[in-house]
């Protein structure tokens, strides 16, 4: 799994810049390999070779272990994340599933949540002052974000009346949740931006103001690790999308795992588009979308849900 979905952040930068050149008129990599197929193992291999440097005055320990707390969140959330059910193949049963927890909607807030610590102890610890403001930018976003976040899940799994994330996509069988629910779901797609700090929410990072933000000084396979955390968390808040309101791998025939890829396919290719399309936000504006729209009507969804499933 770590295997997959690490090739699988490396190819979506390389989709990434193959769309946003279609989108704006531009060729995009064609040089290294076929139709510049190996441009990602090229990156890759530049990263690796790059000389490694530590500004003077970091904080030794936090500036390396920060890295790696944004890769670990980033994977952990595939533990729970169901690909499909139980299938047979061969004549043998295999469960499609790694880890099926009875409050899995819980972990998956608990561990979301988690990456927040490796944005701003990047920041902190780097000695660097527009460094430290991309963290603190970071911080404030996912504290604002993760409240409306959290309860459009709970609408959800209020509706399928379980945490299990297998049992909420078997909950979706006969009808997806995004047509019971949209409300739900455009909150949660809002807030799944501010999460993976992608534009038109990426204040922590803001080239123009901050000139990088939290990960200004770092470089080579560190930077690296922040940029495969950054996509491995795209793939991570598409799957949890296709998985509470597009009927997980639901869909016509006997092939789970292809419904499942091809949804989240298409979300991350709405990623894509979004960053192409959309200018970011003012910081100010960031953090009244947060507090004065999105929790405000996620919560008033939440109680009239509740309501309708009491009646």
């Amino acid at each position: 799994m770590v295997l997959a979905l690490m090739g699988a952040a490396a190819y979506m930068t390389f989709c990434e810049r193959i769309i946003m050149a279609r989108m704006q008129l531009r060729l995009g990599p064609t040089r290294v390999g076929p139709l510049g197929l190996l441009q990602p193992i090229a990156d890759g291999i530049k990263l690796l070779c790059k000389e490694r440097f530590q500004p003077a005055g970091v904080e030794k320990f936090t500036y390396w272990l920060a890295p790696g707390i944004s890769l670990f969140t980033a994977l952990f959330v595939f533990v729970l994340i169901p690909i499909g059910g139980k299938v047979q193949i061969a004549g043998h049963e295999i469960d499609l599933r790694i880890a099926d927890v009875n409050g899995g909607i819980l972990f998956l807030l608990a561990f979301s949540s988690l990456a927040v610590y490796g944005v701003v102890l990047a920041g902190w610890s780097s000695n660097n002052r527009y460094s430290l403001l991309g963290s603190l930018r970071a911080t404030a976003q996912m504290i604002s974000y993760e409240i409306p976040m959290g309860i459009s899940l709970l609408t959800i799994a209020l509706a399928a009346g379980t945490l299990s994330l297998p049992a909420i996509v078997e909950a979706q069988s006969n009808h997806w949740f995004i047509w019971t629910n949209p409300i739900a779901f455009i909150i949660y797609i809002i807030t799944a931006f501010a999460e993976t700090n992608r534009a038109p929410f990426d204040l922590p990072e803001s080239e123009q103001e901050l000139t990088g933000g939290y990960h200004t000084e770092y470089g080579g396979m560190k930077f690296a690790i922040f940029f495969m955390a950054e996509y491995i968390n795209i793939l991570a808040v598409s799957s949890i999308a296709v998985t509470l309101f597009f009927g997980g791998w639901h869909g016509p025939g006997n092939i789970p795992v292809v419904w499942f890829l091809l949804k989240v396919a298409l979300f991350v290719f709405f990623f894509m588009w979004v960053r192409a399309t959309m200018a970011r936000f003012r910081y100010d504006q960031l953090i009244a979308i947060g507090w004065k729209v999105l929790i405000p009507i996620a919560t008033i969804n939440l109680i009239i849900t509740a309501y309708f499933i009491l009646v």
